[in-house]
């Protein structure tokens, strides 16, 4: 006779229910361990920031007439330069939807000639690959007025003896040619709180170049409460009414004469002396470009000049014989 039976029984049903719960338990496991790894995947993916000009890849080729999604970022990337202006227009029909109207035709034309791309509103690849490069945050058209293509004339040269010999010059001015008084020729500089220790030397190598150009004398001084320029570094919404959109698009932006506000965007990579092929921006390149607008300068169709609205990552630039005659003529120097 078994006297083990039953216990045997009883050990075997123990030992499969034993079995089923561990089973359960290892599948719960694998079902969280696969949903963490999901929710983390994701939320890596959501917190990569695209870049601000990605939509002009689907664009190329749009003309009037089409709807393609997009196009309503193109529309707020022009508004925000100053190019397209809905809510001076009589027809605000298409203001906030995909539809390419006439009035962003005309926006585009006038984008390539200021641009220096032939004029046919159609989003060609070179349009495109004018848009897509980083920039100032400076609008190229104020209040309607595109001083881009407006052209300067400059009186101050002569081919020959005797013989006047008028040029278009491409530098442009703010409204109303905003400048610092003529009784005001001493101006100081400082740097705001949290402004990168690399930065200062390449700013104040800038400031020395305008100095060598123009009637101004530049110092820097500490405390930046009384100072005429404060030059720092903000990222996102900064508190002057103009945020930066991150890496890739606007670099850094600047007020007119006498506000005196410089702003780099510290989401962008720089570096002092960027090397060509790198992916920094040069500091002091930058820097220029942002003074001229503290001194009152607007944007240039010179594609050497400093005041030329774009620049690509790893080039340096210094003064253009447009910028020294635009800030000349601006002063009446």
């Amino acid at each position: 006779m078994n006297y083990n039976s039953q216990p045997n029984h009883q050990l075997l049903q123990f030992t499969t229910m034993a079995f089923k719960s561990f089973s359960l338990l290892s599948l719960a496991l694998l079902v969280l361990l696969s949903l963490l790894s999901a929710h983390s995947v994701s939320s890596a993916d959501s917190t990569k920031k695209k870049s601000p000009v990605e939509f002009l890849k689907h664009l190329q080729g749009c003309h009037k007439g089409d709807k393609v999604k997009g196009v309503l970022q193109l529309k707020k990337y022009l508004h925000k330069f100053g190019y397209l202006d809905y809510k001076n227009s009589k027809n605000r029909t298409h203001e906030n939807d995909d539809h390419f109207d006439e009035l962003l035709e005309s926006a585009i034309k006038t984008y390539q000639l200021n641009f220096n791309v032939n004029s046919t509103g159609v989003l060609d690849r070179k349009t495109l690959s004018k848009m897509a490069m980083p920039r100032c945050g400076v609008a190229d058209i104020v209040n309607g007025t595109n001083y881009m293509i407006s052209g300067e004339k400059d009186h101050h040269h002569h081919h020959g003896p005797g013989s006047p010999f008028h040029t278009v010059a491409h530098y442009s001015f703010f409204p109303n040619r905003q400048r610092w008084p003529s009784s005001l020729t001493q101006l100081t500089y400082a740097f705001l709180p949290g402004t990168r220790g690399d930065a200062m030397e390449p700013v104040a190598r800038a400031f020395r170049t305008w100095q060598g150009n123009t009637h101004f004398t530049f110092s820097r001084v500490e405390d930046s409460t009384n100072a005429n320029l404060k030059i720092g570094f903000g990222r996102g919404d900064h508190g002057d009414g103009f945020p930066f959109d991150g890496p890739g698009q606007v670099l850094a932006h600047a007020f007119a004469p006498t506000d005196g506000r410089l702003h780099y965007d510290a989401d962008e990579q720089w570096a002092a002396g960027a090397a060509p092929g790198s992916n920094s921006f040069d500091l002091e390149t930058v820097a220029l470009h942002e003074i001229g607008h503290l001194l009152g300068l607007g944007h240039s169709k010179v594609e050497g000049a400093i005041m030329y609205p774009s620049i690509s990552n790893g080039v340096t630039k210094g003064l253009h014989r447009d910028d020294i005659r635009g800030i000349r003529v601006l002063y009446n120097k």
